[in-house]
């Protein structure tokens, strides 16, 4: 059996964005979005999901490259000194592990945007993390611990499988493959962990290796190569340059009729129960 979720990340991060997520809900396959909370046109993309009431939309929680929910004084910690949360990814994760005072800070900002979502009044659908931090074992951990308490029920597991996405790009067959291999072992443990947790959440992910690059013929040659199981394909829909051709992808009706003949069945995370 094959069902597929179809997601928008980023929303609120611009009002170029938020247009490109409506207009690929209203007119194309998209049916959840992610949201960050603490971005410039949050507001606007809670306002637009309010009159989109099909729309499922979740928590992008972002604790690297963007704004803190939180006042910056606050969590000196996270931030540098023009008030950005950290853009050096591995540096950041090793604070996160190692220091306790961040690990405060980062619990604090985590329940900040938990709270912040569930003051919009829209139904949680999901969860999954900015650049995917949710794989760190400390980030995770935190997030299942903030999330439950906001009625948390399903996540991303960001892996993407190598022989699909290799056989639908027929590009980067090193980075494919260093990428599976080293995501694997980290995707086994937060599969085990979501269990434990009674979170339910995807089995694979597309859009890791082709962030930016999820054209019409790249979507079709997945669809063609789409394993069983419960996949996911998150796009950056953007109505400005750098995302009109995830735009036109998500809006192409080659790809809403490749889908509907497919028969993969269209979903959402909220649709998912532990263990499925």
């Amino acid at each position: 059996m094959k069902r597929l979720i179809v997601t928008g990340d980023d929303f609120g991060l611009s009002m170029g964005v938020n247009d490109a997520i409506e207009r690929a809900h209203r007119n194309g396959i998209l049916d959840t979005a992610s949201i960050m909370i603490a971005a410039p046109s949050a507001q606007d993309a809670v306002h637009r999901a309010r009159g989109l009431p099909s729309l499922r939309v979740g928590l992008h929680v972002a604790l690297v490259q963007a704004r803190p929910m939180l006042p910056i004084g606050e969590v000196p910690d996270l931030v540098d000194e023009s008030g950005e949360l950290a853009t050096n990814l591995t540096s950041a994760g090793v604070q996160f592990f190692f220091n306790r005072r961040v690990r405060r800070q980062l619990e604090a900002e985590v329940r900040a945007q938990f709270e912040a979502f569930r003051s919009t009044g829209l139904r949680l659908d999901h969860v999954n993390a900015h650049n995917h931090m949710h794989v760190h074992p400390t980030v995770l951990s935190l997030i299942l611990q903030v999330g439950k308490e906001y009625g948390m029920r399903a996540m991303r597991v960001p892996y993407e499988p190598f022989l699909p996405s290799w056989r639908s790009a027929r590009s980067e067959l090193r980075t494919r493959l260093a990428g599976a291999a080293v995501l694997e072992p980290w995707a086994r443990i937060m599969r085990r962990r979501l269990r434990e947790a009674g979170i339910a959440h995807n089995d694979f992910v597309f859009g890791i290796h082709d962030t930016g690059r999820m054209t019409s013929e790249r979507v079709l040659a997945l669809l063609r190569e789409f394993p069983n199981g419960v996949g996911e394909i998150y796009f950056h829909p953007d109505d400005t340059c750098a995302g009109q051709e995830e735009l036109a992808a998500l809006t192409n009706p080659r790809i809403v009729e490749a889908l509907r003949a497919s028969g993969i069945e269209r979903i959402g995370f909220s649709d998912l129960s532990p263990g499925a």
